[in-house]
């Protein structure tokens, strides 16, 4: 019963985070007739040119405008309150699959799949409390996608662990892999906004919802910010695979596809922070490598257990 209601309870989240990613994307298409002039040191106007005081108002003189931005932000609450709805689904969810499982419901792809969104969705949701709503869009993008092909392509029956996964180490791994996995997610789509802010304000012309966003300066400090957080994290849960790995199989370290691949994900990170620390990396170098990352971690837990076989290959499908 606890797997019939796990798998009603993904399937709806599903259909929750959908209608959320269209309240966001109405909210960025209802934006339209805004624009930033002179960016980025610039003043919001609407699309007939007159002055709005700040990213978050709109001119008093203009009634067409001001109606624009309410418009505007009843999307993006509505984007925010559905998101609210499909984590507390989705939560739900992965309980109730832990409780069909009887264990910690991460020993195969669609599992590990499911509950590493529920961590990018809980940093979104922390983060869009604090002033940070507007990576909505491409955060609900991604778990709908991921969370799509959990729910249809990725998924098993509840089975027991294989033996190797007996393990305390497991579970330390897998919550250190998934907390870092949320950050460089945020981090990365950071870097996808800032690459197309920084674009508009070369071109000194930011229309639509880019108009309200931050400058492409503090899109790229927030990128930053949660890459630094995440690698260290990274790092650790590297270590704790190979204290896992020793008790499982008689060794540290075996070049294993996916030991491979997470190293090759920590080495680009790492190039990405010391890129910025000691060479001033700014801007579009630091978010290219960012984004680079991010590709390398979703195909070391996704790519390689479809495509290579290995002793970490546990999708099941």
């Amino acid at each position: 019963m606890a797997d019939y209601w796990s798998n009603l309870l993904m399937v709806t989240s599903v259909v929750v985070y959908l209608l959320a990613l269209a309240a966001f994307a109405l909210e960025w298409a209802a934006a339209r007739r805004l624009e930033l002039v002179g960016a980025p040191a610039a003043v919001l106007v609407g699309t007939e040119g007159a002055p709005i005081e700040g990213a978050e108002a709109v001119s008093d003189s203009d009634a067409a405008d001001q109606k624009t931005q309410v418009r505007v932000d009843m999307f993006g609450r509505m984007g925010l309150a559905l998101t609210v709805i499909g984590w507390g689904l989705h939560l739900s969810g992965v309980v109730a699959r832990g409780m069909a499982a009887n264990r910690f419901p991460w020993a195969n792809m669609y599992e590990f799949v499911t509950a590493a969104l529920l961590f990018v969705v809980t940093a979104y949701l922390v983060m869009a409390f604090r002033g940070v709503r507007w990576l909505g869009l491409p955060v609900t993008l991604l778990v709908v996608i991921g969370q799509g092909l959990a729910v249809t392509v990725f998924y098993v029956a509840v089975a027991p662990l294989v033996p190797a996964l007996h393990s305390v180490w497991f579970v330390v791994h897998i919550v250190a892999a998934a907390v870092a996995g949320a950050a460089f997610n945020i981090g990365g789509l950071a870097s996808i906004l800032y690459l197309i802010k920084a674009r508009a304000e070369r071109r000194e012309r930011v229309r639509g919802y880019l108009a309200k966003l931050p400058s492409s300066t503090r899109i790229d400090e927030l990128a930053y910010r949660f890459t630094a957080f995440a690698f260290p994290l990274w790092t650790f849960a590297i270590a704790a695979g190979a204290v896992w790995a020793e008790y499982a199989w008689g060794r540290f370290w075996g070049w294993d596809p996916k030991e491979t691949w997470s190293l090759v994900a920590w080495v680009v990170y790492a190039g990405y922070l010391h890129a910025r620390a000691t060479a001033g990396w700014r801007g579009k170098r630091a978010a290219v490598v960012g984004i680079i990352g991010l590709a390398c971690f979703w195909f070391n837990f996704v790519g390689i257990n479809l495509l290579v076989s290995g002793l970490h290959s546990y999708a099941g499908i």
